[in-house]
């Protein structure tokens, strides 16, 4: 067994089943999915350690991988079918993409880095996951060519409501992220139900704020 792999059950074992996710889908989909791919080179060390974890180019804005833990409890709450179309806000590499690609039937991820989402696709190609596209969008966009979606997914933190991405959610979707618009963060589920939108509190969760989803600067006189 390589050391990724042991790293990989140890990621599992001690982020993942001890924080209350059982999904067994979810949990095979993580042990299956070799995370160090997605990370640069020189920080591959650092790919089943518990944090946000950078993988921009140097000199490029930050952009990042969540927590193993968070991801894996925001897809267990989303409760993605095998029939789902989903997509997935703010890839980076494409992680979090290829996670939803193991449950669901088709996938679009969106990145607003280009050679982020170049990489993303080169490394869901190499995996064999046809059934993802990587779309260069900001992520307060969403991918509407390619809604409704029955579950969306935010790879970061949202410091305003995302009405553009509500707007792509099927009848019955469901949205998932860390709202961070008042107060402690959390994860949030959004569902869509008879033209309204119902939100209930997962766990709080930490994470950074993906691009296009800040809260404009205050107006100062």
């Amino acid at each position: 067994m390589s050391d990724f792999s042991t790293a990989r059950g140890k990621m599992v074992d001690g982020q993942v089943r001890t924080s209350d996710v059982t999904d067994p889908r979810v949990i095979d989909a993580m042990m299956a999915l070799p995370r160090e791919i997605f990370v640069p080179e020189d920080r591959r060390a650092l790919a089943y350690l518990d944090l946000d974890l950078d993988v921009s180019e140097r000199g490029a804005p930050k952009r990042y991988l969540i927590k193993p833990m968070v991801v894996a409890k925001m897809i267990q709450a989303a409760e993605i079918k095998s029939t789902d179309n989903v997509l997935v806000v703010g890839c980076a590499t494409g992680y979090t993409a290829a996670l939803a690609a193991k449950l669901a039937d088709r996938v679009t991820a969106t990145e607003s880095d280009p050679a982020l989402a170049a990489k993303a696709s080169d490394i869901l190609a190499s995996l064999g996951l046809g059934h993802v596209t990587i779309v260069t969008a900001a992520a307060c966009k969403g991918a509407p060519a390619h809604a409704p979606y029955d579950v969306i997914i935010l790879e970061g933190a949202t410091e305003i409501a995302p009405d553009t991405l509500y707007g792509q959610l099927a009848g019955e979707g469901r949205l998932v992220g860390v709202f961070a618009m008042s107060g402690a963060p959390r994860a949030v589920i959004v569902t869509h139900s008879h033209s309204d939108f119902g939100r209930r509190a997962l766990f709080d969760a930490s994470v950074p704020v993906l691009p296009g989803l800040e809260q404009p600067p205050a107006f100062v006189f």
